[in-house]
């Protein structure tokens, strides 16, 4: 049975604005070939590699990201050549809240047969989503989202990364090896270095910061805070995720340690971006040379950048020396969709015809470990480097609470206009968190 008074309810709430979803199942048809589709995690074997997607049937894909949709028009029709099987692409955005089309489409019955989810939305869709353990693909990455109960549910499509992204030339002609930093005093004397050289550097100001919270609190309050969480971790250590899960506690000393250094980024960012910029403002400063350093991640669009980039650890303590990359999200199976034949897509996406297109066309970072292509992306070569030599942090801020970022980010947007300061900024970040987990 499907649950739908339960998660059409959980959809309104749940899903995020950005949510990218993917594939539907418009009829009754499961493309099982006469096994029950009803929930059941069975293992079907026609999925297991490209040639074996013949005759499976179509899939059909909801794409929810705009800007490639050229690029997964033209994954279909390469799919299609190689196996003989159709994928449908549709895609919405601009002001379409794929959100609302997703839970439209549970509603009508027309469930999509791939689609995308965060990793703290799993249990929204508890016994709905196929397992795709021992899939040829789960052989070629490590971050495939594994859930203890519903099995390996989620597909890893591509790889961004969350750091502090620098401006290297900028920091070669300041004399600084972004190689050392990895103290709170090794950011303390670049900052310092920077400052004191903007006008010569033709910097507005060292680092591109925003804290305004209506419209950029996803970058604070999700990837900012997300450092807190993950910074100098193993992939695998949920240390501090699971004492946040726990009713919102934190490690007193690291928290200490990061309020810090956040209020060193507030202190040498600019000041008409930090309290009420702009997320186009925040990006364009940056491709222009203006900061040297900008709280973002990969995605950033730095095409008209003359420079070379890499990404620093958020060093808020001694010794931190990782950047925190992962999948962002998902795609995963709808288990009464079409599941052999999502699978077997899911199973070509790992391959080089896919991945020529998928890396070098669609420019996403590829999550598979014997992939020969680098994306175009400028941040690639230094994401690449942190995962090669082991030293990137799980995504785990996915995990909190959702919603939480909606009020940890006003707690940064205080501490930016200078209301809070640093030992203020931890407290109040614990009162409005425990709250939250009250809830």
């Amino acid at each position: 049975m499907k649950k739908k008074s339960l998660v059409a309810l959980a959809l309104a709430g749940v899903m995020s604005l950005s949510l990218v979803a993917c594939g539907g199942s418009s009829s009754g048809d499961s493309g099982n070939s006469g096994e029950s589709n009803s929930g059941s995690t069975e293992k079907s074997t026609s999925g297991n590699s490209p040639a074996s997607a013949t005759s499976i049937g179509d899939v059909r894909i909801l794409n929810g990201k705009p800007e490639i949709d050229n690029q997964l028009q033209e994954l279909a029709a390469k799919y299609q050549e190689e196996t003989g099987n159709k994928v449908n692409v549709e895609t919405i955005g601009g002001d379409t809240n794929a959100a609302d089309v997703l839970k439209g489409y549970y509603q009508a019955d027309n469930m999509p047969d791939i689609f995308v989810i965060e990793a703290n939305q799993a249990s929204t869709w508890d016994g709905m989503l196929a397992d795709l353990s021992g899939e040829e693909w789960t052989k070629k990455t490590d971050y495939a989202l594994v859930d203890d109960k519903m099995g390996t549910i989620g597909f890893p499509y591509t790889v961004e990364a969350t750091a502090l992204g620098y401006n290297a030339d900028i920091l070669s002609k300041a004399g600084i090896d972004p190689s050392t930093l990895t103290s709170p005093d090794a950011y303390k004397k670049a900052f310092e270095t920077l400052d004191a050289k903007k006008a010569e550097l033709g910097l507005t100001a060292v680092v591109g910061y925003c804290a305004e919270p209506a419209n950029l609190g996803w970058s604070s309050g999700t990837h900012v805070f997300g450092q807190y969480l993950d910074a100098g971790l193993a992939q695998n250590d949920t240390t501090y995720i699971d004492l946040l899960n726990d009713g919102g506690k934190y490690d007193e000393t690291r928290l200490k340690d990061f309020a810090n250094f956040v209020g060193m980024l507030n202190q040498y960012s600019d000041p008409e971006l930090l309290v009420d910029g702009t997320y186009d403002k925040q990006v364009a400063g940056f491709a222009e040379g203006k900061y040297a350093f900008i709280t973002q991640g990969s995605w950033i669009d730095l095409s008209k950048g003359d420079f070379e980039v890499g990404f620093a650890p958020y060093a808020f303590q001694d010794g931190i020396d990782t950047i925190i990359a992962g999948a962002p999200s998902y795609w995963t199976v709808y288990s009464e969709g079409r599941v052999d034949a999502a699978k077997a897509f899911l199973n070509w996406c790992y391959t080089d015809s896919a991945e020529k297109i998928l890396v070098e066309d669609a420019g996403l970072i590829s999550p598979d470990k014997d992939c020969k292509y680098q994306a175009a992306n400028k941040y690639a070569a230094s994401i690449k480097s942190y995962m090669d030599a082991g030293k990137t942090s799980g995504w785990h801020t996915m995990l909190k609470k959702d919603g939480l970022q909606n009020v940890t980010c006003q707690v940064f947007a205080d501490f930016a206009k200078g209301s809070l300061d640093a030992n203020s900024f931890a407290e109040t970040l614990k009162q409005v968190t425990e709250s939250y987990y009250a809830q």
